[in-house]
């Protein structure tokens, strides 16, 4: 062993230690292991930097902004409110047909926005028809990654794959290449959700109103300010009923009227009626409390917020949000986004006092109250993902045929072979910019900053891995294992490998740090490395595992009141037939030699 290969292993155990526990922002991690690869002199600065110039890098990003195009232009919001009419004709038919369609949809378009716009129109079927949310979203979300698998841009661990393979004197992956036996693994995929998955698929009790889903009864009331009040003339933070008891004052009503957007600062008269969020014991001292009274018995509901002025919503942190990492209070919640959090469902457990100084995660849902002239830009705040139904927003509609018209040109030109991927995409996104479908402000929002440092940072990763040779070392190490077996065997015990990796970190990571065992043990075995890469690519995409895995289960998490066992039970079953699937199917369709 060199002491490059020791450097490596020490920085791979620290990216895979990281990415694990996301103590420190995916990308920011990976920005690390680049520069101490490049300080350590493992890697030149050109080999460190290489991965931002990666075609895979530049056409992840061109294929953002065509997302976000169709997405502006409602493509997916239409088919979206179409699945909700099917689920009118029973259960099994809009289920089958919301995932066929989500599958579909999914291998063209980056299917985290796609799952994104099917989330609220999913839970208005769940109270239209009390139906769980629990049976709706998990299919969901594993449709959209049976679909990511079928054509080359369905995924970014695709294109990745795609462009490693290139950099290795390989033929590129061709736009429909990997279809064939993705629409396979589609079929058992949509053959086990609505069999055995069904029976596994939790069955909560649907809970419409918001108030009582988070449980809030004992924690919100109104109270109304005597004229002997302490606190009368002092500012709502001032006040000696915030300082004495340390409870939140949502909001100021005075004759019938609520005060400002800023209640904290109103400056109170006797009469007023403060809600206040606060616990049992809190409401029980403000009964005692000198100067004011608590209004009626009444619990109150979401009618009580939903007024002519004010929204109650349930939003759902996004995944590469901004806000990740940063907890209520830090972030100054109600100062940057005019609402004030009323309630916290973090990583499955609700949480409604003390969840100020917790550390956000993606997939966190937040019970919020907001202006209602504010809901709109709430919805467009790429920090969240509004999980309440909401009014459609309005779209460009003029500009449908054109991003459809656009998106489908990327696709054929690829296909033909008559660009490069990277050369299609970037000139699709410049067209929706030049035509007007989106604007250029737009269009550097809509490219997910997070994910291209992550995967140029990353990419140093996979270079130093091979170039300092503990590629050909884990490879040899894993050939030793299982070689005597055969090349199914390796590609196998790749796959699995592949798969539980990707269970705990990030797909894109995963794939890159996986590739370059498959290079070398194709290399080692005589084969072609085709087969092994693509069962990278299928295991980094079927992340059934865990909701940490893969976005759109961390999405469905908290909104849909999963567990973390409930991933486990539905997913393993699916993972082992995907595993088998793959085993049996890929050195069909990518034969090892030839």
């Amino acid at each position: 062993m060199t002491l490059e290969m020791w450097i490596v292993i020490g920085l791979l155990a620290a990216a895979l230690v990281l990415f694990s526990i996301e103590r420190i922002r995916v990308d920011v991690t990976a920005v690390l292991i680049m520069a101490a690869l490049i300080v350590s002199g493992v890697l030149t600065p050109r080999q460190g930097f290489a991965g931002f110039s990666n075609t895979a890098t530049i056409t992840v990003a061109a294929m953002f902004v065509i997302s976000e195009a169709l997405r502006r232009t409602g493509a997916v919001s239409y088919l979206a409110v179409a699945s909700k009419k099917i689920f009118n004709r029973g259960y099994m038919q809009g289920l089958i047909l919301t995932m066929v369609l989500i599958a579909v949809v999914s291998a063209f378009i980056n299917n985290t926005p796609v799952v994104a716009v099917f989330i609220p129109v999913l839970l208005s079927v769940s109270n239209d028809t009390s139906i769980s949310p629990t049976r709706l979203l998990l299919p969901v979300s594993f449709a959209s990654m049976f679909g990511g698998m079928l054509t080359l841009v369905g995924t970014s661990t695709n294109i990745l794959i795609n462009s490693i393979a290139v950099e290795h004197g390989q033929n590129a992956f061709g736009m429909f290449e990997f279809t064939l036996p993705a629409l396979l693994l589609l079929g058992a995929g949509l053959l086990y959700m609505m069999t055995f998955g069904l029976r596994l698929l939790p069955d909560r009790p649907s809970e419409n109103s918001l108030t009582r889903r988070y449980d809030m009864a004992d924690y919100l009331t109104d109270i109304v300010l005597l004229p002997e009040a302490p606190s009368v003339g002092s500012r709502v933070d001032e006040s000696p009923l915030v300082r004495d008891l340390d409870i939140d004052v949502i909001g100021v009503i005075r004759d019938g009227t609520w005060q400002g957007d800023a209640p904290h600062a109103v400056r109170l008269e006797a009469g007023d009626t403060l809600r206040v969020r606060c616990d049992v014991r809190q409401i029980h001292e403000l009964k005692r409390h000198v100067g004011c009274t608590v209004k009626g018995d009444k619990t109150l509901q979401d009618e009580d917020f939903n007024t002519e002025e004010l929204s109650l919503l349930e939003v759902i942190v996004a995944p590469n949000a901004p806000l990740v990492g940063q907890s209520i209070r830090s972030a100054k919640f109600r100062d940057m986004f005019r609402a004030t959090a009323l309630a916290l469902r973090h990583r499955g457990a609700l949480q409604r006092k003390g969840f100020r100084n917790t550390r956000l995660s993606p997939g966190d849902a937040i019970l919020i109250e907001t202006p209602k002239a504010d809901t709109r830009r709430i919805e467009a705040d790429p920090n969240f993902v509004v999980a309440s139904e909401v009014q459609l927003p309005t779209y460009r509609r003029s500009r449908l045929f054109s991003a459809l018209l656009v998106a489908a040109a990327v696709i054929v030109v690829a296909a033909l072979n008559l660009l490069p991927i990277e050369a299609a995409a970037v000139a699709g996104a410049i067209l929706l910019v030049l035509i007007g479908t989106i604007t250029i402000e737009e269009a550097y929002r809509a490219i997910d900053w997070k994910v291209i440092f992550l995967l140029g940072g990353i990419l140093s990763l996979g270079i130093a891995m091979e170039s300092s040779g503990l590629a050909s070392q884990l490879s040899d190490t894993l050939i030793s294992m299982v070689g005597q077996f055969g090349p199914l065997a390796f590609l196998a015990i790749l796959y699995l490998l592949t798969a539980l990796l990707t269970g705990i970190m990030s797909n894109a990571a995963t794939a890159v740090l996986i590739a370059p065992i498959a290079f070398a043990g194709a290399e080692s075995l005589g084969i072609s490395a085709r087969p092994l890469l693509v069962a990278v690519t299928f295991a980094a995409s079927a992340s059934f595992l865990t909701p940490v895995g893969y976005q759109t289960n961390t999405m469905i998490y908290g909104v849909g009141q999963y567990r973390f066992a409930d991933f486990l039970k539905i997913g393993t079953p699916l993972t082992l037939l995907f595993w088998a699937l793959s085993v049996l199917l890929l050195p069909v369709f990518f034969p090892f030699h030839g």
